[in-house]
């Protein structure tokens, strides 16, 4: 399951962490980040040997949202050795998903 992770929490993991890590802005009343969890889920089973995922909502983390200038949700961002390198808002599928970290992860 991706662990929801707070500003201090995000700065060990995400930004001190090491390979590639995706991380979810989202909200609790958000829709599409509703529907998107499972599909989280099933990635995160998936690739659990190279990609970590973590969740951060932004309602509870508004200075992050702010600073990786989070306009709506969902919004997904991958990291690559503490560096962002990939965005994408809204939905996405299952196989996009595959294809993006599967790319980083080499």
């Amino acid at each position: 399951m991706a662990k929801v992770i707070n500003q201090s929490e995000f700065n060990e993991f995400v930004l001190n962490g090491s390979g590639v890590i995706l991380v979810d802005f989202f909200a609790t009343w958000c829709g599409p980040c509703k529907a998107l969890a499972p599909v989280l889920e099933e990635v995160a089973d998936l690739l659990k040997d190279k990609v970590s995922i973590y969740k951060v909502d932004i309602d509870q983390s508004q200075a992050l949202a702010k600073e990786y200038r989070v306009m709506s949700v969902p919004t997904i961002k991958i990291f690559k050795n503490g560096q962002a390198v990939e965005t994408m808002v809204g939905l996405q599928s299952k196989s996009l998903l595959m294809d993006k970290l599967n790319y980083y992860a080499g």
